[in-house]
């Protein structure tokens, strides 16, 4: 197994546990019942969709590639040196040096629907603050942040748009969680068109932050306990600023 093979190079110092989700502590914590899943002691690297789960392209997909063996190997042993290096707010609050990231300079287009049928064109959110935030109901932080999400939404008004796009998530689960919350934020599947221009996501919650003009402002990944106040003060500065529309 490719996990252990990586742990045996340490030598002892690092060990390969493997453990079942309905028993697993971390599993419990992070909500986990898909597998397979893969933590450096409480940090995610990869989950099922990064390993073709139920035919998903993936970053490691197809999985029998030899390629794609020594990339997540590289992945992990590149997780494990922060860890090891006591980087693990940084390996918590940014995962993208692990994986090949598509950069994402400007806002993509797409034109989709939302769970409440309303139309979402891209080109149409010119000249507003956009957040795109990709989430999962699985994941406990991600239900955290919607529920700021919309105290955002409300706190800035029209100024601001968010999008919320679910991955890795069954529609009636979105709808079960969200309906109760009453966002006042735009909630959306995630279909390969609106996915798929931002790359490999590797892991949820991230977030990505539009300024006035489309141009990317700043990329959040995970949910470190800074992450509101970093995202909120990035939002006043874009409103503040003026732009060339």
């Amino acid at each position: 197994m490719l996990i252990k093979e990586v742990a045996q190079d340490y030598g002892g110092q690092v060990e390969f546990v493997s453990e079942n989700w309905g028993e697993s502590k971390l599993a419990e914590r992070y909500g986990v019942k898909r597998y397979p899943v893969v933590f450096v002691d409480d940090v995610l690297v990869a989950g099922p969709s990064d390993f073709g789960w139920l035919g998903t392209k993936g970053k490691y997909t197809p999985w029998r590639d030899e390629a794609n063996h020594e990339k997540f190997k590289k992945d992990l042993k590149g997780m494990i040196e922060l860890v090891r290096r006591g980087q693990k707010p940084l390996a918590t609050a940014d995962q993208s040096s692990l994986a090949e990231e598509v950069e994402v300079a400007t806002l993509p287009g797409f034109n989709v629907r939302d769970l409440d049928d309303r139309p979402i064109e891209s080109a149409a959110l010119k000249g507003r603050v956009v957040i795109i935030e990709f989430w999962a109901t699985w994941c406990p932080p991600c239900r955290t942040t919607l529920g700021w999400l919309g105290e955002t939404r409300r706190k800035y008004g029209d100024k601001v748009v968010v999008l919320a796009v679910a991955t890795e998530s069954e529609e009636a689960e979105v709808r079960k969680l969200t309906n109760p919350l009453s966002l006042p934020i735009n909630i959306i599947m995630g279909s390969p068109e609106v996915v798929s221009p931002f790359g490999s996501l590797g892991s949820v919650p991230r977030m990505f932050v539009f300024d006035r003009m489309g141009k990317t402002a700043g990329v959040f990944y995970g949910a470190p306990p800074d992450l509101h106040e970093k995202v909120n003060r990035l939002i006043d500065s874009l409103i503040d600023s003026p732009a060339k529309l």
